[in-house]
């Protein structure tokens, strides 16, 4: 007989130890622990029910035994059918308690698989399966337990398997199967944050894939640059002494800081897309309305030029347009050297709109001393003027194509450039509207801080170093270096590990990042976690 208030006491200690366990593996073999030292079993097993295929299938996710403590089991799956034990209960609902499973009657839809007793040399006498059911009543597993002894410390052996082993009891049975529903709530509360957590980490790649989509041209940036972010958070966990101390993170922490570095672009869903995937100063469509104007203000040059001849022609005398001499002929040519002369000057300003045009040239020494003649010639050409269709003289080149043409590093007009650095602002607003878990809270907070400088002059709120989460500056450094050892971009080109290096250090020297971080991220060479850039 069971020791009621013995048991009793028994099974409150044993939930709370379950209610404490931190992982389903961790569960699972308390489960198995606790139901073998309640009923003296030598052996025990759990299968857990995945109806999330068709077929269903049975997974054995633990298993445990006096009698082969070096003995290793792997997780297995397996068809659920009504010919095994384990199958006829998950799929029936029903309970077994079996005295010897080698004396099943042949007309019982279940039996008894031996394959085990054959592999161990072992012998499978008593047998107590039960159903593992939630609060729905449904039965999401299978604890099975194996030979009850008469003392704990008997090893079960073919020889005195039948001398040694007892049939479960029926108070047994229902204090077992008491354990078995407290268990299976719990697994089921399990498998829901697994649930939860699977389905964050579907959004999170799902919204991966519409920033890569939006921009192809950084296509991989995210997923690398939390990689990158995950790693020195490691790194700087692992330290235990002076700067790094106090910087300690769990799993749940690094999975916070991965979220927010996958997610951290994600506003560039808010940000035009011409903008977004702007390549030279000049849109293309820009470029080729200032081409169809030098192109209708030539011809328009041309035609008051013929018109000008022609003039000529009907003033004088045909005798005198056929003599060597002839006063209107040589106004003629001058009237096609003049021509000429502004179809070479019109060539040169576009010669020089197509070099402006590209994002790094005012950065050549030769433009750098010229600037103030580029600027003159410009504002030149914007004195010429054409006819449009409607009669209209316009300008062939406009202010806010000259202010494009001079933007003296990038691509980007300062209010372009304000459009693209809202990308955070974006971000942020979109992240803090999803009811985050509570270890997951902060992510909004450090994807929005990533582009923050310690000196305050970052964005979107010019934070100082003290007000900037240590796993955004993280980022920060993660975010520059791929950024600059990623694969040509059509506004940039690849630049090898040692170039970005000191380019980040150039940051660090400035107060920008964070110097010990970027030490850090040297010394245990983080960057080799993505494995890009070109060594030199």
């Amino acid at each position: 007989m069971v020791d009621s208030p013995a048991i009793i006491e028994q099974l409150l200690a044993i939930g709370c130890a379950l209610s404490g366990s931190h992982s389903l593996e961790e569960l699972l073999h308390l489960i198995l622990t606790s139901s073998r030292d309640i009923t003296c079993s030598d052996a025990g097993s759990i299968y857990l029910v995945d109806r999330s295929i068709n077929p269903a299938e049975l997974i054995f996710k633990a298993a445990q035994t006096s009698s082969f403590l070096h003995a290793s089991f792997q997780e297995a799956r397996m068809p659920l059918t009504l010919a095994s034990l384990a199958g006829y209960v998950a799929s029936t609902g029903q309970s077994l308690n079996i005295p010897d499973a080698y004396c099943l009657s042949a007309d019982n839809a279940y039996q008894l698989d031996q394959h085990f007793d054959q592999d161990f040399n072992y012998r499978t006498v008593s047998v107590l399966v039960l159903p593992m059911q939630n609060q729905a009543g449904e039965t999401i597993g299978v604890l099975q337990l194996i030979n009850r002894k008469q003392q704990a410390d008997q090893i079960i052996t073919p020889a005195n398997a039948l001398a040694i082993t007892q049939t479960y009891s029926a108070e047994e049975q229902k204090i077992i199967s008491a354990l078995a529903s407290q268990a299976a709530i719990l697994i089921d509360r399990y498998q829901l944050q697994e649930s939860i957590e699977d389905l964050f980490a579907g959004f999170v790649r799902a919204a991966v894939q519409v920033i890569e989509a939006r921009d192809p041209a950084t296509a991989g940036h995210s997923e690398r640059v939390a990689n990158l972010t995950v790693r020195l958070a490691e790194e700087a966990h692992a330290m235990s002494q002076g700067t790094w101390r106090s910087i300690l993170f769990n799993d749940q922490q690094l999975q916070e800081i991965r979220y927010a570095a996958l997610l951290h672009d994600f506003g560039k869903v808010g940000v035009a897309e011409s903008v977004l995937h702007k390549e030279k100063k000049l849109y293309p469509m820009q470029l080729q309305s200032i081409r169809d104007r030098m192109v209708l203000m030539q011809r328009q040059w041309q035609l008051d030029c013929a018109h000008q001849k022609y003039q000529q022609l009907l003033t004088g005398s045909l005798t005198h347009q056929l003599q060597a001499n002839c006063p209107h002929c040589q106004q003629m040519q001058l009237l096609d050297q003049s021509l000429q002369i502004k179809l070479d000057r019109l060539a040169q300003h576009w010669d020089l709109i197509s070099q402006l045009n590209e994002p790094q040239v005012l950065r050549r020494r030769d433009f750098v001393e010229s600037i103030e003649d580029i600027t003159r010639d410009l504002q030149e050409l914007a004195s010429y003027s054409y006819q449009d269709l409607d009669g209209y003289w316009q300008p062939v080149i406009t202010d806010t194509e000259i202010e494009q043409l001079l933007i003296p590093k990038g691509s980007l007009t300062k209010a372009e450039r304000d459009q693209v650095q809202s990308h955070v602002i974006h971000t942020y607003d979109f992240l803090k509207q999803i009811p985050w878990t509570k270890h997951l809270q902060d992510v909004p907070k450090i994807a929005r801080s990533h582009h923050e400088k310690l000196d305050g002059t970052g964005y979107p709120q010019g934070l100082t170093a003290s007000e900037i989460p240590i796993q955004s500056q993280m980022m920060a450094i993660a975010d520059i270096y791929d950024a600059l050892t990623a694969s040509d971009r059509p506004y940039k080109t690849r630049l090898s590990i040692e170039q970005s290096l000191a380019i980040l250090q150039q940051e660090a020297v400035q107060q920008k990042i964070n110097a010990d971080l970027l030490d850090l991220f040297q010394q245990r060479q983080v960057y080799q976690v993505v494995g890009h850039g070109v060594n030199i």
